[in-house]
């Protein structure tokens, strides 16, 4: 949606922790090379899926977030988000996904040997699901992220989020769905 990192937390169909049925954003602070979520929303996004029934390993092991750009490879701060923040997790995914759909997926289990391995990963544009309502999306998109520019006087947080001003021709981008053709996501 924009040239910011952007990131959430993959929801996996029970019994099957590496099929992602849905994404949740978080409220996050987010510039081009990081994202940082809000601790409140972290923690209401957990009691939320707790009282839906859903174990851990179905909400909070599965790490997805973008990057602006073409690569998607993890940087140094991505690898230290994902030790410091599912370092404890047994088990835990990274999924990054950037502009142009280039992906990287790594699982990490975290007992036993300690062993990491690179996962191959599809994005599934084409298929209707139940949560797909873009309008909503963008709605979500609006209250939850907030882009810090670094270079703005004081780090200024820019609240007001709108796609077509943080994403300038997105409506060329074939990449981008279509608020108008749904069938591109």
């Amino acid at each position: 949606m924009g040239d910011t990192e952007v990131g959430g937390f993959g929801i996996s169909v029970d019994g099957d922790p590496l099929l992602i049925e849905d994404f949740v954003l978080v409220n996050q602070i987010c510039t081009s090379v990081s994202v940082e979520f809000d601790d409140t929303s972290v923690a209401d996004h957990f009691d939320a899926m707790v009282d839906q029934g859903r174990k851990p390993d179905q909400f909070a092991r599965i790490w997805i977030h973008t990057h602006p750009g073409s690569c998607p490879r993890p940087s140094g701060t991505d690898e230290e988000t994902f030790e410091r923040c599912f370092g404890a997790c047994d088990w835990a995914v990274m999924f990054i996904l950037a502009r142009q759909g280039a992906t990287y997926t790594r699982l990490r289990f975290n007992v036993g040997p300690n062993a990491s391995k690179r996962l191959s990963s599809t994005v599934e544009y084409g298929s209707e699901f139940p949560g797909a309502d873009h309008d909503r999306w963008l709605d979500e998109y609006a209250d939850a992220v907030q882009i810090l520019d670094p270079f703005a006087h004081h780090g200024a947080l820019i609240t007001d989020v709108h796609h077509e001003q943080h994403w300038p021709g997105w409506q060329d981008d074939p990449t981008a769905w279509s608020l108008h053709d749904r069938s591109t996501l």
